[in-house]
């Protein structure tokens, strides 16, 4: 059943009809035990009164008692006077015997002996009818009483009175059904209400849902749906500002490319055609480069799908990427430290944090002048791993190291290549980590100096390397 409300319908109604069936299986039992008891009860009385009849006249009764033996054998007739007295009246019948000889009894009852027992109940069988027969021993030496009643008799009463309780409630069974479908629906309106509001949207809409009037149960379902809307939107609008960016920053290489590769086309030297095929080359690069930050801000600020972090050690991997810029410092003479003398564990992204510090050492050397000193240290300050990069360069101005981060900002006056977009990754990959970052101008190089510190320690035995 994959309808909710048909589930709930369905629930709600088995339950109603198992309790009512549970409800009448009780009410039988119970009620028979009692007619049980009741009508044991009467049959005892019976006994009594005729054990008392037998003692007010010996002979004459006896006497009566061999008549009767033919005389009552029509009480099952309903014109005989006892049938007069009630329905039930001709079921239940009565035998005396004295000395093993039947002295009275009434035309319903056999002529053999009820029972076996001489005192209590027993239930016995006589000619295809069930008896619920009470034995007592009479006044007289020699003598028993048998006062019995036919099964079926008790079970027409039972059957009569299960009637008069089962029946109505029976009966509103349909309009229970009825009130609990009614109710079902009503209480699922606002699901359904949820449903149209979700579907009247439009597809480009990432607006929040207003449900005002939605129920409790319904506001977790509300809430996750708005933050799904809220995470598209975001996704949306990383989207269109990646394509703002390809299309604002690729401009410029691309037209310097063609212009280079028209100063080729027309040069009549090899030395000036050399040169701009040289230049065709460099815009080449740095439409490379471009493409490359680009795609790796992209993958950045959609980080949701990344793996999970893992611990590793900072100091390793600091190492490596060192390692990796190095080339390009000594292509300017430049003098790349590392200082990782001790293991410093982290837990992040491997490769992002990899990403991260080329930036760092990527600025500093792109930034700084020839010859100039770098700096790369990992230590521990109260207990929290830091990641310093500074340069001997010269630095930055209050007001431009306010705008570090902000996508395409570049420095007035320099002249390196770059698209502006190395310190929007690095602060991203530092929010992804909940790094914090200080710029600041190096008291002991002159330059910028960016510190990157984590907020707790790892303990030594969970590094990877």
């Amino acid at each position: 059943m994959r309808s909710l409300q048909g589930r709930l319908l369905a629930g709600v109604l088995g339950v109603a009809v198992a309790v009512w069936l549970l409800a009448a299986a009780w009410t039988w039992f119970g009620a028979q035990h009692e007619l049980d008891e009741l009508l044991d009860g009467h049959l005892a009385q019976a006994a009594a009164l005729v054990i008392s009849r037998q003692s007010e006249g010996g002979e004459r009764d006896h006497h009566r008692g061999h008549s009767r033996g033919h005389a009552d054998d029509d009480d099952d007739d309903p014109r005989h006077p006892a049938a007069t007295l009630h329905r039930y009246a001709p079921r239940v019948a009565f035998q005396v015997w004295q000395d093993g000889q039947l002295v009275a009894r009434s035309g319903t009852a056999p002529e053999q002996p009820f029972a076996t027992a001489a005192s209590g109940f027993s239930s016995v069988e006589h000619d295809g009818v069930r008896w619920r027969v009470f034995g007592a021993p009479g006044r007289d030496p020699g003598s028993q009483v048998w006062v019995g009643e036919r099964l079926d008799a008790r079970d027409a009463i039972l059957r009569a009175v299960l009637r008069g309780q089962l029946a109505p409630l029976a009966l509103a069974l349909p309009l229970l059904g009825l009130a609990v479908w009614v109710a079902v629906r009503a209480s699922l309106g606002p699901l359904r209400e949820l449903r149209q509001a979700v579907i009247e949207r439009a597809p480009q809409a990432t607006t929040a849902l207003n449900l005002p009037q939605a129920p409790a149960e319904l506001a977790p379902l509300v809430a996750a749906l708005n933050e799904l809307f809220a995470r598209i939107a975001q996704l949306i609008e990383a989207e269109r500002r990646f394509t703002a960016d390809a299309a604002h920053e690729l401009r410029t290489p691309i037209a310097a490319i063609r212009m280079q590769a028209q100063v080729a086309q027309a040069a009549t030297q090899d030395a000036e055609r050399q040169r701009a095929l040289s230049a065709t080359l460099t815009g080449c690069d740095r439409a490379a480069h471009l493409v490359e930050q680009l795609l790796t801000l992209a993958r950045v600020e959609g980080s949701d799908g990344a793996p999970a972090p893992q611990a590793l050690d900072l100091a390793a991997l600091a190492r490596r990427v060192a390692a990796e810029v190095a080339p390009q410092a000594l292509a300017r003479r430049q003098q790349l430290e590392l200082h990782a003398d001790q293991p410093s564990a982290v837990v992040g992204h491997e490769a992002l944090l990899s990403v991260l510090l080329r930036n760092l050492l990527d600025n500093a050397c792109r930034y700084s002048p020839a010859g100039a000193r770098i700096e790369l240290r990992i230590d521990a300050h109260a207990g929290q791993p830091r990641c310093q990069v500074a340069d001997s360069g010269p630095g930055l101005s209050d007001a431009d190291r306010a705008r570090l981060g902000e996508r395409f900002f570049r420095v007035l006056g320099n002249e390196q290549p770059g698209s502006g977009l190395g310190w929007s990754i690095v602060r991203r990959v530092a929010q992804l980590h909940g790094l914090q970052i200080d710029v600041a101008r190096s008291p002991a190089l002159g330059g910028l100096q960016v510190t990157l510190t984590w907020p707790v320690a790892m303990p030594s035995s969970t590094t990877t390397t």
